[in-house]
């Protein structure tokens, strides 16, 4: 087993899993962002932060030698950097969520091309696994403020509890573009969040935001009919990307490959005020997952509905809304990135 199949079986091994391709892309994708000695080094690596010192060691690699190739790794999102008191640790990072969209600022038409054939090889068998890895949440405004609202299901509530914002292109969509096949929808608008103050100054991979700033992007986002998604998890919420069936890779999973539930919907459900529903099939060009259909007035599919909200600000006579769904609808969210870890784990067998 060479050093880049070594490292396919060790991201494969992670909860989020990297099965391998028929057709050998996901081995190329390797080879064409590490050497075949960082893909070894890479390989040795743990999903728990360690100081390079004890990679060596326990490596039995030069100290110096490793250092500099866990920096230049880091510096081009392979793997993960954590400072820990005052100190550098390295780990192993998932190729998704993970290495492939800090691939972004640099994808290129090779990329592109390994990245779709590995989707369309072998990328159902990572959407297929529960739970999954995105949640939809509804976009700002669309619930009734006498509705009972969870911090983490208010995208509001996600931005104004953190203390530094970022974004970036969103590589879904640059790839996309890529091999051909653009779409309207701005690129802008992929967001990242930390509890820490200033931590996206002078980023090499993320454009700073302030707070309301943050808060324009993700209108912006809705407003050119994108649906806000957000890792599967209450807590510790650290991203949220704008997504669409024409160009996100979770999304893409429904809408190419037929793949169903790859995307956790949010407890809310839209519903059609007849009374006040004109039939102009406004909302009907807005909703991504053909959950509307227009008889009469406009009606609602609730089981394809993912309750994005989307179509409810489209509405020029205000008959659409989100409702929460029956208690028994409402899928459990896993507490912390750990308890998906832990979810997703048994749920692969590993």
């Amino acid at each position: 087993m060479n050093n880049f199949e070594k490292l396919a079986a060790k991201l494969d091994a992670l909860p989020n899993g990297y099965p391998p391709a028929e057709d050998g892309s996901h081995l190329r994708i390797l080879e064409k962002l590490f050497s075949a000695e960082e893909a070894g080094l890479a390989a040795e690596l743990t999903p728990e932060p360690e100081l390079y010192s004890v990679i060596a060691e326990r490596t039995g690699r030069d100290p110096r030698e490793v250092r500099r190739q866990l920096g230049s790794m880091a510096k081009r999102g392979l793997i993960t950097i954590e400072l820990v008191e005052r100190k550098d640790h390295y780990a192993l990072m998932p190729f998704v969520v993970g290495i492939y969209e800090f691939q972004a600022p640099t994808i290129d038409e090779e990329l592109a091309e390994l990245f779709e054939n590995y989707f369309q090889s072998a990328f159902t068998k990572v959407l297929a696994v529960q739970p999954q890895f995105h949640r939809v949440v509804p976009v700002s405004k669309t619930i009734d403020n006498s509705m009972e609202i969870h911090p983490y299901e208010n995208v509001t509530e996600l931005v104004d509890r953190a203390q530094s914002w970022g974004v970036l292109d969103c590589i879904c969509r640059k790839q996309q573009a890529l091999i051909g096949k653009p779409c309207e929808h701005p690129l802008d608008v992929c967001m990242v969040l930390s509890a820490r103050p200033n931590a996206f100054d002078s980023h090499p991979v993320y454009t700073a935001l302030s707070r309301e700033e943050a808060h324009a992007a993700l209108k912006r986002a809705a407003d050119a009919g994108l649906v806000h998604s957000v890792s599967n998890n209450q807590k510790d919420i650290y991203y949220i990307c704008n997504c669409c069936t024409c160009g996100c890779g979770i999304l893409r999973g429904m809408a190419d490959l037929g793949a169903a539930n790859v995307i956790a919907r949010s407890a809310f459900v839209c519903s059609v005020d007849e009374d006040l529903c004109i039939a102009c099939g406004v909302c009907q060009d807005y909703c991504q997952f053909g959950a509307l259909t227009l008889a009469e007035t406009m009606q609602a599919n609730s089981f394809r509905c993912v309750g994005c909200g989307v179509c409810v600000p489209a509405c020029p006579t205000e008959a659409m809304a989100l409702v929460r769904r029956p208690e028994e609808d409402v899928f459990a969210i896993p507490d912390t990135p750990s308890e998906w870890d832990s979810q997703r784990a048994s749920a692969r067998g590993i």
